[in-house]
């Protein structure tokens, strides 16, 4: 008696399938480990968190997730029952009952219940968050139209300014509208304070792989912190409605280790300093006609 071979065909190629599924999603997986310093296409959820501040907002936001996972779940069964225990069908006389004193205790005491909940660990990440005592080092972020000017107070007072790249100006694996001339340089595992200013209109300095997003406003100093905890590079971008060159305001972040980091510092020191003209005409066209000083 002969068997069909078709079971085992068929069998084949589901375990097939299966296998490639598999290696699609480890494949992502490592994509998405090799570009977590930045955005990717088609990303969904929050990128790789860089800070412990982000890795705490991480965490909370899957917290929430269950909740209001758990929160869903319960209102779409309870709608089921409603469909199928009372309607029209299965009641063709309506009830009359109008309260029920249990019930509203509960729908009331239960939705307050969740939202202590959610607020503990809101309240001590927004501590957390605004809470730095010792800072390593201090940088300030100061907004311009359309441009970041970045100084180092307590590194000799470097200051430079970080303006839009163009695209038809961009490097192979650079990234569109999010590219700078003149990157923020950090240290990793330093726990650096920001302070953020304004010269002219309200900015926002927002990188939301450290969890930082900070107003820059005219005539006030905001501060924020964060500790980056591996190398490489970040992005961000103002994300409030600054003027006609809003969109052309990206933050891209280098983190180096400490060697590298002072090795970049002392390089630094040595370019910006310099003072060229001709690198201030450059910023001043990149920014629409301001003229930004590396020294201010």
């Amino acid at each position: 008696m002969l068997l069909s071979k078709e079971p085992f065909a068929k069998q084949r190629a589901i375990r097939a399938a299966f296998v490639a599924t598999l290696a699609a999603a480890a494949a992502f997986l490592v994509a998405g480990h090799a570009f977590a310093a930045g955005p990717r296409p088609w990303q969904l959820n929050f990128g790789a968190p860089a800070t412990p501040v982000m890795e705490r907002l991480d965490t909370f936001w899957d917290e929430l997730l269950v909740i209001i996972f758990a929160i869903g779940t319960l209102v779409l069964v309870l709608l089921i029952i409603v469909m199928l225990r009372f309607n029209g069908r299965r009641n063709p006389v309506p009830s009359r009952v109008t309260h029920h004193s249990l019930l509203e205790i509960a729908w009331t005491v239960v939705p307050v219940l969740i939202l202590i909940i959610i607020a503990i660990p809101s309240f001590k990440i927004m501590y957390y968050m605004d809470n730095i005592k010792h800072p390593q080092m201090i940088i300030k972020v100061t907004g311009h139209q359309w441009y970041w000017n970045y100084s180092y107070p307590d590194q000799g007072n470097l200051s430079f300014s970080s303006t839009f790249v163009p695209n038809s100006k961009l490097k192979p694996g650079q990234k569109e509208y999010l590219t700078v001339d003149n990157p923020l340089v950090v240290p990793v595992g330093t726990s650096i304070r920001v302070l953020v200013a304004s010269a002219d209109v309200i900015h926002s300095w927002f990188v939301p792989s450290f969890g930082v997003q900070e107003y820059a406003m005219p005539g006030r100093v905001n501060h924020a912190w964060f500790e980056v905890l591996r190398p490489g590079t970040y992005y961000g971008q103002c994300n409030q409605l600054c003027g006609i060159n809003h969109a052309l305001m990206p933050i891209e972040i280098k983190a180096l280790s400490k060697p590298a980091f002072r090795r970049w510092l002392i390089q630094a020191k040595k370019t910006f300093a310099e003072g060229k003209g001709q690198r201030a005409l450059r910023l001043a066209a990149a920014a629409g006609g301001a003229r930004p000083q590396s020294g201010n």
